[in-house]
């Protein structure tokens, strides 16, 4: 009866020490006195654990600290832009009005111009034009783009429809409608500005729902995977041999949607390295947490 008093005590007393628990930074084992009825007395030790801390990201006004230490290292190879959808803030720019060779992110330009000029839903081959324009985005099929464009009427009738959607015609160069060609030259700010005009265009829905979705589809699938990025890039990749691209749009919950281009040329650099590059930086993007939320 003696030691189930004293094992009754010290239950009691360390159930009032898990209020204690919440208030110490550390694990932590500390001696209480404690005397039985048998008068035998003396140190007893009681582990106070380490409280779970739930840490949320901080806030900033913006993402630029921690792209600027990616970028920066080579910082003449890299035009990025990066704005809020909705009323067109910058969030982050470097080099944003600078050329760069945009590889398969042509297709962006070319996905633009053919909802601006076809019907959506009229024949191409075997299928219909939105249907075309998906298979060819979420793989990016070149002979799919070469195709497309042929139907549009040549790069120049590209031009002239992107024109119709605002877009200046000295912010970048066509020189086929799939990105393989060396002479394409674009800004970050054009691409931005088409992926803009695009989203809230009629035909808005059909040009997202072509992109690639981080960790989910096409050739997006295998990057940015458990990731705050999965799901939530929705983004045109551009490969050639020194050259990497990533554009399209960012479902950010706490900043609301980010339509962003990211071109890199880097002729010596390790291309899986540039991609793991601007897969950190759109997954910076995906989790970033304005100060003053919308």
């Amino acid at each position: 009866m003696k030691s189930n008093s004293l094992w009754a005590k010290l239950i009691i007393f360390s159930l009032a020490l898990l209020g204690l628990s919440e208030r110490v930074s550390a694990s932590q084992v500390i001696q209480v006195e404690v005397e039985d009825q048998s008068n035998t007395s003396g140190p007893v030790e009681i582990y106070i654990p380490k409280p779970d801390v739930q840490t949320e990201p901080s806030c900033s006004d913006s993402p630029e600290a921690k792209i600027d230490r990616i970028v920066l290292a080579n910082s003449n190879n890299w035009g990025i832009l990066v704005e809020l959808l909705q009323d067109g803030k910058v969030i982050y720019g470097h080099n944003s009005d600078q050329y760069f060779i945009p590889a398969s992110n042509v297709k962006l330009f070319t996905t633009a111009a053919a909802l601006q000029s076809l019907n959506p839903y009229a024949p191409i081959r075997s299928t219909t034009v939105k249907d075309w324009i998906t298979s060819m985005n979420l793989r990016s099929d070149n002979d799919y783009a070469e195709t497309l464009s042929r139907y549009i009427g040549g790069v120049g009738a590209a031009k002239n429809a992107l024109s119709r959607l605002g877009l200046d015609p000295n912010s970048y160069r066509l020189a086929d409608g799939s990105g393989l060609s060396r002479s394409n030259i674009a800004t970050p700010r054009s691409i931005v500005s088409t992926l803009r005009a695009m989203y809230f265009s009629p035909n808005g829905q059909i040009f997202e729902n072509s992109l690639p979705i981080a960790g989910i589809s096409g050739t997006l699938r295998n990057r940015m995977r458990l990731s705050p990025a999965e799901g939530r890039v929705h983004a045109k990749t551009g490969t050639l041999t020194g050259v990497r691209a990533l554009s399209g749009y960012i479902e950010n919950p706490l900043s609301g949607t980010l339509v962003f281009s990211i071109l890199v040329n880097h002729r010596y650099a390790n291309g899986s390295a540039l991609v793991k590059q601007i897969d950190a930086i759109a997954t910076q993007l995906s989790s970033w947490k304005p100060c003053n939320p919308r």
